[in-house]
């Protein structure tokens, strides 16, 4: 299944690079969470509605330059999504699958600290 996973974490980076919602609609949960370490702090996701807007909002969404997936590192039902961001350094999301759709994805500054974050 964790195969499965790094391929559906490269499909949802796609679609994003194209502005296909509705391709990554379909791989999110109902109430996936979207956060950076802390679920209950302000501006974070707790619905694919509220992640589907934010990443609307953004301004690479707008003409900006977007990030490059640098890799996607199988960590059984995660994944660490490795991305290098337009002009600067490396960010990292770590994604957790169950039952092919996305229940949380944790964003993190160092790529370095998502690896830790998920044990391996």
């Amino acid at each position: 299944m964790s195969e499965h996973n790094v391929e559906l974490a490269r499909k949802g980076f796609e679609a994003a690079s194209r502005g296909d919602f509705d391709a990554i609609g379909e791989l999110l949960a109902d109430d996936v969470r979207w956060h950076g370490g802390d679920p209950g702090a302000s501006g974070g996701c707790a619905s694919r509605e509220q992640a589907l807007a934010f990443m609307r909002r953004r301004p690479a969404r707008r003409g900006g330059p977007l990030p490059e997936l640098v890799d996607v590192i199988d960590a059984g039902d995660q994944v660490v999504v490795i991305m290098q961001q337009p002009g600067g350094g490396r960010i990292a999301n770590v994604t957790t699958f169950r039952n092919g759709k996305v229940v949380e994805m944790v964003h993190y500054p160092d790529p370095a600290a998502a690896l830790a974050a998920t044990c391996r």
